[in-house]
């Protein structure tokens, strides 16, 4: 049975979606049948795993309403082993239109239920808010994974963050665990990386990753592109932080 994760932090520009893209295509790389599901309005993750968002008959936002099946919507990407439920901008829309639902923190829940018995990862990228499609990630996941700038405000909104994770465990996932912290844009260069994460670490404790994700311009490069760094460059230090990042991920099965 596979292991749900939810890509989540309410702060932008921490790097979600450029660990949702990498760490999903790491994995597949690694021989492990995945699946993404792209929550974020913006589909960013979309269209950095190489699809048109622009184009789509349909996307996870009729899913999500019950509009359509998983299979009308599932998307191959470059890999065999991995898959995606696309998004664009009409995700926005969902926001509002679940809350005539009465089951509305759970829709995620219920479509994904049996998917975990047919790919070894299913992925969420969430968007930056802790909205009605942030709490469906959360419930429907088997744990979150919160990526971190490595930056001044990185504290910034963490502890909203728990307290949020700390209600849907109580309210909706008593099940929910947090997988993992992980540093992204990390510059060993400079005193502000290096206490920024000895700050976290105070602050979470054990739920730290030892994988720091490197700032790296082939790394940013590689969504514009249409392609995970484990294509666009398999050689580059972000491409080898995210390897390293899913053999993590996987040893903690």
């Amino acid at each position: 049975m596979g292991r749900i994760i939810a890509i989540a932090n309410q702060k932008g520009g921490v790097g979600k979606t450029t660990t949702a893209i990498n760490l999903s295509a790491c994995l597949a790389e690694l021989g492990k049948k995945v699946l993404v599901i792209d929550s974020d309005p913006q589909g960013n993750t979309t269209s950095g795993l190489g699809i048109d968002k622009e184009n789509l008959e349909r996307s996870f936002y009729n899913l999500l309403l019950g509009e359509c099946y998983t299979e009308q919507i599932l998307t191959k990407t470059y890999r065999n082993n991995l898959f995606v439920l696309p998004a664009n901008m009409e995700l926005a829309g969902a926001e509002i239109e679940l809350i005539a639902f009465e089951d509305r923190e759970y829709r995620l829940k219920n479509i994904v239920k049996n998917l975990k018995y047919l790919y070894d990862f299913v992925i969420i990228d969430c968007p930056p808010s802790l909205n009605m499609l942030t709490l469906n990630a959360m419930t429907a996941a088997d744990s979150l994974l919160v990526p971190i700038q490595c930056e001044f405000f990185a504290l910034e909104g963490l502890s909203q963050l728990m307290h949020t994770i700390s209600l849907v465990q109580k309210k909706l996932n008593p099940e929910l665990k947090i997988e993992g912290v992980v540093f992204t844009m990390y510059d060993s260069r400079t005193n502000l990386s290096l206490q920024v994460v000895e700050e976290v670490k105070n602050y979470i404790k054990d739920d730290v990753y030892k994988n720091l994700i490197p700032r790296n311009i082939r790394l940013s490069e590689a969504p514009s592109h249409g392609m995970p760094i484990i294509t666009y460059d398999p050689k580059s230090k972000g491409a080898l932080a995210y390897v390293e990042l899913a053999n993590t991920v996987i040893e903690t099965a």
